[in-house]
């Protein structure tokens, strides 16, 4: 079975669009990393998870991929807050228990916590993607919409089932 890693914002919840809307409601800039990096930290986690959408029945999908029994799967999702941590732990437990919950220190890369080489990861982040696969993983692009990538692309986390380069 291969190691499946599948991110949390933007793969699983529709949580950036979101956040950049509030972000667009309180007149911040986003490239003003500090004053981003502090909405993050002080967000109400809790709530925001409770009003965005999940992505392409994120969870059904993930379900089919447990049921499969093709990989192990975890959600491997960067943190920018103790809060942020909890409150996706326990949103993700709402949903799921069969799932290992990686979260990752914003400043910290995704291939630093876990193993990345012949895994695979599923994530919107570009840079994420490319960090995994100079470490020898798989990476699989995840867009609402088809895009152009230098990733395989996919909208709908079981369309995984179907690509050779995973089997």
């Amino acid at each position: 079975m291969k190691n499946l890693y599948i991110d949390f914002d933007g793969v699983i919840l529709d949580t950036i669009d979101v956040t950049y809307r509030l972000l667009e409601d309180e007149h911040i800039d986003v490239k003003d990393v500090e004053t981003v990096e502090n909405f993050y930290k002080t967000l109400d986690w809790k709530n925001l998870l409770s009003i965005t959408p999940e992505i392409n029945h994120a969870f059904s999908c993930i379900q089919e991929l447990l049921d499969s029994k093709k990989f192990n799967i975890a959600i491997l999702t960067h943190v920018n807050s103790l809060e942020e941590m909890i409150e996706k732990v326990k949103f993700i437990r709402k949903h799921t228990d069969h799932l290992t919950i990686i979260p990752v220190p914003k400043p910290l890369s995704k291939t630093k916590m876990v193993r990345a080489k012949d895994a695979i990861l599923i994530d919107d982040y570009t840079k994420n993607l490319k960090e995994w696969k100079q470490e020898g993983g798989i990476g699989i692009k995840f867009s609402k919409k088809p895009k152009e990538s230098e990733f395989i692309t996919i909208s709908s986390l079981n369309q995984i089932l179907e690509m050779e380069c995973v089997k």
